[in-house]
């Protein structure tokens, strides 16, 4: 950008500026600042809190790196290259996921991606013919250290949707969606989680749960039967981030009250969804279903 344009690009946004705050005359000098300056204008109800929520999200997207939002190795639900259709279609249907890295001897070498729309041209009369490896679909690596910014643009780029991520020894080290790039902006994008309208919690299986962070604490007790504290805090998020003592990444868990907590979703903002498993037995409560 050469001096003219620099001098049009700044006269413009002191415009935009001047136009939003009027009583504003300086431009800002660090993010802090224009994130304070956007405040003001949300504070004036220029805008709603759900855009300055997204607009934060923006700026906050270039502070942060792939390894502050990926899935972990451990928690990638993979399938391996040498896997028959039989053993593939149950991890499909049980995870509900679209794309699934697809490993090698081990869990840390991935050598391609498996797309579950490539696996229904072999549901019938033509499933004696696959190869899982005639359908393996190349992976794309970025490093731990990539800015989600730099990401999301190679996303739009290359037309890619996941990516796995490699440690400094060129190793898995977990998987970054477009999706999960995009939760860091707009929120929580739910798709495989199926809740009804309107329900926070959903049973899984006599012990696991998938729950809303913001279940309220009251709901959760009731839905449990059970008696967690609500000193300080109203929801299950509040709670799991007071037992964290600062903000989780996604795949971290901790045990509260007789229950371990896993976050599946969360930004440098908040906890937004959670996997639940019971650790004592259940006594009544906890119905089928969703509540």
């Amino acid at each position: 950008m050469n001096s003219k344009d620099r001098s049009r690009s700044g006269s413009f946004a002191s415009r935009l500026l001047e136009r939003l705050l009027p009583e504003t005359r300086n431009e800002p000098e660090t993010k802090e600042q224009l994130v304070e300056l956007l405040r003001q204008a949300r504070r004036k109800a220029l805008f709603d809190g759900d855009a300055l929520s997204m607009m934060e999200g923006v700026l906050q997207v270039s502070d942060l790196q792939v390894r502050d939002i990926m899935i972990p190795r451990a928690q990638m639900v993979v399938v391996s290259r040498d896997d028959s259709l039989e053993q593939i279609l149950p991890v499909v249907v049980e995870s509900a996921h679209s794309r699934f890295p697809v490993i090698g001897e081990d869990r840390a070498e991935v050598v391609g991606i498996l797309l579950a729309k490539d696996l229904l041209q072999y549901c019938g009369r033509d499933a004696e013919r696959f190869r899982l490896r005639d359908i393996l679909r190349s992976a794309v690596f970025v490093p731990e250290s990539k800015r989600l910014d730099v990401l999301l643009r190679e996303f739009r780029a290359s037309r890619s949707h996941m990516a796995i991520v490699v440690d400094e020894y060129g190793a898995a080290a977990g998987l970054v969606t477009i999706e999960d790039v995009l939760e860091q902006i707009v929120g929580e994008i739910e798709d495989e989680y199926d809740f009804d309208e309107g329900a926070f919690i959903m049973r899984r299986d006599e012990n696991h749960y998938t729950a809303k962070a913001h279940t309220s604490i009251e709901d959760f007790n009731a839905y449990f039967e059970v008696d967690l504290p609500d000193e300080g805090y109203d929801t299950i998020g509040g709670l799991v981030l007071k037992a964290f003592g600062r903000m989780p990444k996604r795949g971290e868990s901790v045990e509260v009250g007789g229950f371990r907590f896993e976050v599946l979703g969360a930004d440098g903002r908040r906890i937004r969804l959670l996997n639940i498993e019971r650790l004592t037995p259940a006594t009544g409560g906890a119905s089928d279903g969703e509540a």
